[in-house]
């Protein structure tokens, strides 16, 4: 037992001292800590200290350098006040000077319009004076003299204004004239079409003389069903190997020629074959007008149009008007007016429709009554033509007022093809008879001493008393005339009317 206490007490005093000489240790270790951190403290203290100070070097530096621009700053700010305290001292003398200026000026303008409202004032009891001296003198009044002036004024104002409008107005015409005169030729020298004559009646050659009988038939029988069937008058007269078909239809009297030929061609006449032949011939003149429409309609390069309407414009083929050919004459219309709208700029595709078409009545006039020009137009508007083309079909003769420029160049190109040289033609008895009539009316008219119809009926002169007939009153003669000639004669082309008023002065140095 005494061991077990021996070895407590030695436990007890181990455990004793070893957590003696740990506290030693620990108490050691905390020393060493404790310097260690009041060294670091030290250290730290002292380099916050250092940084601390250089802060506050630098920022002493900043601040004597923000100090030292500010100086500058201020220092070239009162310069600059200093300058413009300066210029705004020299103008306010200057502003000081003119001011003195101006009042001296306004105290001479005002002495200055002073005298010059004494001035005026003598003036006008001058002018007052004088007024009554010259009213007195001249015995008109202030008014009167006013109006005198006027009216003198205007009167040299007017003669100068109709010298200026009668030149502008000849520059003109003859510029005009020379342009027109130049497209014009250029249209006529593209076209070149050939005509036919005018003729009612067809003489158609036989064989031989006996074929005439064979014509006749038995008892006349043969031409009766001849005539009935055509329409056409089958003359058969003392002409040798010829007989004559008579008709004012040109399509019928055709289909009779062609019926014919074909019956002299067979050799066998009688009702029943003349009426198999004429059926045949009238397809057949169906045929060609049909295709002489197709053939006119590609000449002038028209595709869009209406298949009646290439029916009626081939029945044109056997038109004619004053020996010129209907159909012919369209498109060479139709040339001149594209010729005549390209050289003008104006819509060339549409004039030559409206060319083409402008005469388009005169294939059913035979049928119905009433103006070509009428008729073609409501034709045309039935197989949906355009407005334009219609309204220039309409207006080409004067029955409906022009309203558009193809309506015009479609109406000209009608005229330049009607009235060129060598396109139409008319008897020697209606020739001169519109000669005389021509001359007749114009004579007719009061003032009028004589009258020359010139250039084959296409222009007249009628010379004029001057003494009874003064420049305005000849221009309304010449209106007068031509207004009379278009309603009293019918003509181709145009007709040029001038009147001349010539005086003379004589006088002999003896």
């Amino acid at each position: 037992m005494t061991t077990v206490l021996v070895a407590l007490l030695a436990l007890v005093a181990g455990v004793a001292g070893g957590f003696a000489l740990r506290k030693a240790i620990m108490s050691q270790r905390l020393s060493t800590a404790e310097g260690r951190a009041t060294r670091l403290v030290a250290e730290a203290e002292a380099e916050a200290e250092t940084k601390v100070r250089s802060a506050l070097g630098e920022v002493k530096e900043e601040i004597s350098a923000m100090r030292r621009e500010a100086e500058e700053d201020i220092r070239l700010r009162r310069h600059e006040v200093k300058k413009l305290e300066e210029l705004l001292a020299k103008r306010e003398d200057e502003a000081a000077a003119k001011l003195e200026e101006v009042r001296s000026r306004e105290k001479k303008v005002e002495l200055a319009t002073g005298e010059a409202e004494r001035l005026r004032e003598e003036l006008s009891g001058s002018v007052a004076d004088q007024r009554r001296e010259l009213e007195r003198v001249s015995r008109l009044t202030a008014q009167e003299a006013r109006e005198a002036l006027m009216a003198q004024v205007v009167d040299e104002a007017k003669r100068d204004a109709m010298a200026s409008v009668r030149e502008i107005e000849q520059r003109a015409r003859e510029e005009g004239e020379k342009r027109a005169r130049k497209i014009v030729t250029i249209a006529i020298q593209r076209v070149a079409s050939e005509q036919t004559s005018e003729s009612t009646v067809s003489v158609f050659p036989l064989p031989s003389d006996d074929m005439k009988g064979r014509i006749i038939g038995r008892e006349g029988r043969n031409i009766r069903a001849f005539e009935a069937l055509t329409g056409v008058n089958l003359i058969i007269d003392d002409t040798p190997e010829a007989v004559v078909l008579s008709c004012f239809d040109p399509v019928r009297r055709e289909i009779a020629r062609l019926t014919l030929e074909k019956l002299v061609s067979d050799g066998r006449i009688h009702p029943a074959r003349i009426e198999e032949m004429h059926q045949r011939s009238v397809s057949e003149v169906d045929e060609q007008i049909r295709r002489a429409g197709e053939d006119a309609l590609a000449d002038v390069g028209i595709a869009d149009i209406h298949p009646e309407m290439i029916k009626v414009l081939g029945r044109l083929q056997y038109r004619t008007s004053y020996g010129q050919n209907v159909l012919k004459h369209l498109v060479e219309s139709a040339h001149i007016g594209a010729a005549i709208a390209a050289e003008l700029g104006v819509n060339a595709k549409l004039v030559k429709r409206c060319a083409l078409l402008h005469d388009i009545g005169k294939a059913v006039t035979h049928e119905v009554e009433g103006s070509h020009a009428l008729i073609g137009a409501e034709l045309a508007r039935r197989l949906r033509e355009s407005p334009e083309v219609v309204h220039a079909i309409e207006s080409h003769h004067g029955e409906v007022e022009q309203r558009t420029i193809e309506a015009v160049l479609a109406q000209t190109a009608d005229s330049i093809s009607g009235g060129r040289p060598g396109a139409r033609r008319e008897s020697l008895e209606t020739y001169v008879k519109r000669l005389a009539r021509l001359e007749e009316i114009c004579s007719a008219y009061p003032g009028v001493e004589k009258t020359f119809a010139m250039q084959a009926g296409r222009e007249v002169r009628v010379m004029v008393k001057p003494n009874d007939v003064d420049d305005l009153a000849a221009q309304v003669l010449a209106r007068d005339i031509a207004k009379q000639v278009e309603e009293e004669l019918q003509y181709p082309g145009q007709i040029k009317i001038t009147v001349v008023r010539e005086i003379r002065a004589v006088e002999f140095a003896k």
